[in-house]
This record gives structure tokens, C-alpha cells and sequence, in this order.
């Protein structure tokens, strides 16, 4: 639909993902299309049917707070995708874009991720670019063939199939990353690099890009499978940055005494005397022709 817009694309998607016992509404015979019916949505929401019909067309962007808020909750969307839905009715005025120079990493950050030698430690950007890295961290993805963008390397990266062995969970993770990062900057000319490639490249992220699913990351278990030490399970946990909010701090880390924890003082073994943490990338480059990413 050539008048599409990002607001209208989320609400359709997120309407075709629902069905009506998942809403208490009745399922009378076979449906046309997939997911409830606008007009469903419309009246759980409270609104008419031509106003939830022109949202999802973009003949509508400015949706009140309480509306927002009523088709929240007609949709089923969990705080995270309600905040996305938010951002999606701001004005280009209205939005914060990355101050230039965001992704440069701060000496001390360095100095404290080079302080774990026995921890997996890296700094991400909003696009997923692996920003910085300790020894141990480049050690656990030394099978792939560069250790610069995780969504690079789950979906393009032939090792990102056997490194993360649950792949699917994975893949979803990545791609509603990427898509809560649009949302918070959808003029960002690195999200548009990152998403038009993979989108180009990966069909499986083509479709989980379709979706439209939000969700940050949170702290949760890994399974992962080094070419070398084998299998690894993995709690991990994301912070955000102070000074740099669109950037996170990732740590790996291993229950005491485990098998994942030998794991690790194995690989830390292999780790040159003296390898210190690496700054991987500080600036973000433009998109090729400078175009937003079809949502």
C-alpha cells in the first residue's frame, strides 16, 4: 500500500495476530482475512470503524493518549508494545534522535568490562552493532567470522545456526530488538542500514520483520554451542549505559562450578597474555541512499 504508514503497518499486524477467543469475541464460520476484523478492533477499542480504518490507511496519524491507550488495550499489547505504539503516533518534531557521536565508548566503560577477564563482556548499539568487546567475549564468538553486529550473525553468519542452539528464539529475540530501536529512532540512518540488509538477504528475518513484535532485552538464560569447549548455558544480563543511553552493556556469566564455567576458564586460557578490551565501532556510517527502512 503505497500510503501505508509505520503506525498503520504495527496496528495491522498486530490485529492479524490476534484471534477472536483471544479477545472473548465469537468465531462465527470461516474468516476472510487473518486475525480480528477492523471492526472488532474498532469496537473494543470504543472508536468507530472509520477512524480505526483510517489509522491503519495513514489517512490518520494523531491518534488523542486515551485512544492510544483504548487500542492498547482492544490489541492485548504488553507495556513494551504499548510505549512502541506511542512513539509511532509522535510527529518528526516530536522525536529524539541519537546525538551524533553516540556510539563513541567511554574509557572507563572499557576499563570496566577489561576488569572481568573470566566474564564475557561487550557494549552494544541500538542496530546491535558490537561496539566494544573483552578477550573473553571475542573468545566465545571466535567461530563466526566477525563478531561486529549480532543480527549479522544470527541470520547471515553460516555459524549462527549451531552457535545459538535455539536459533528460532534467537532470530525472534534479534528482530524485536531491531524493531524496538526503530521505534525509539526510526530516522536513524544505521537501523535503516542493519534492517535493509537483512531484510534483503535473510527471508526468515524478512517475515519476523513483518510481524512487527517489540521486546527489549532482558535478563534470561542462553543455550549456546562453542566450535571448541561445546555446549554453554548461559545467564545473561543487558544495562543500559549512563552518559550513553542507546548503548547497553551485555554480560555473560556462568553458575559457579559449572560445566559452562570450565567452559569459560578454558577459553580464558587461550587468551593472548595482555589482550585487552577492543573498540570494534564508534561511529555509525549512513545508509546506502539514505532511505528508511520499508516497515
Amino acid at each position: 500500500m503505497s500510503d501505508s504508514t509505520p503506525l498503520g503497518d504495527y496496528l495491522r499486524a498486530r490485529r492479524e495476530a490476534l484471534k477472536p477467543q483471544d479477545v472473548g469475541l465469537p468465531e462465527h464460520g470461516r474468516r476472510r482475512v487473518p486475525g480480528l476484523r477492523r471492526e472488532e478492533v474498532a469496537l473494543l477499542a470504543g472508536v468507530s470503524s472509520d477512524y480505526y480504518m483510517r489509522l491503519e490507511q495513514g489517512r490518520e496519524t494523531s491518534p488523542s493518549p486515551q485512544t492510544i491507550d483504548a487500542i492498547a488495550a482492544a490489541l492485548r499489547l504488553d507495556d513494551e508494545a504499548h510505549d512502541h505504539l506511542r512513539r509511532l503516533t509522535r510527529t518528526p518534531r516530536e522525536r529524539r534522535s541519537a546525538p551524533a557521536g553516540h556510539d563513541r565508548i567511554h574509557p572507563q566503560l572499557l576499563q570496566l568490562i577489561d576488569s572481568w577477564p573470566g566474564t564475557p563482556a561487550f557494549i552494544l548499539g541500538p542496530a546491535l552493532d558490537v561496539l566494544a568487546h573483552n578477550a573473553l567475549a571475542a573468545a566465545l564468538h571466535s567461530g563466526f567470522q566477525r563478531f561486529d553486529n549480532l543480527a549479522r550473525m544470527v541470520f547471515l553468519d553460516p555459524a549462527g545456526r549451531a552457535f545459538y542452539r535455539d536459533w528460532d528464539k534467537a532470530a525472534g529475540s534479534c528482530a524485536a530488538e531491531l524493531r524496538a530501536a526503530y521505534g525509539h529512532d526510526p530516522d536513524s540512518p544505521r537501523i535503516t542500514e542493519v534492517v535493509d540488509t537483512l531484510r534483503a538477504k535473510s527471508p526468515e528475518f524478512a517475515g519476523l520483520w513483518a510481524r512487527h513484535e517489540v521486546r527489549g532485552k532482558t535478563q534470561q538464560a542462553k543455550h549456546l554451542a562453542h566450535p571448541e569447549v561445546g555446549a554453554l548455558e548461559i545467564q545473561f544480563s543487558a544495562f543500559t549505559v549512563g552518559g550513553a543511553p542507546h548503548q547497553q552493556l551485555v554480560v555473560y556469566q556462568a553458575e559457579p562450578a559449572s560445566p559452562t564455567a570450565a567452559a569459560f576458564a578454558e577459553l580464558r586460557s587461550g587468551v593472548r597474555g595482555g589482550e585487552s578490551a577492543q573498540v570494534v565501532r564508534e561511529e555509525s556510517g549512513p545508509a546506502p541512499g539514505g532511505t528508511r527502512p520499508a516497515v
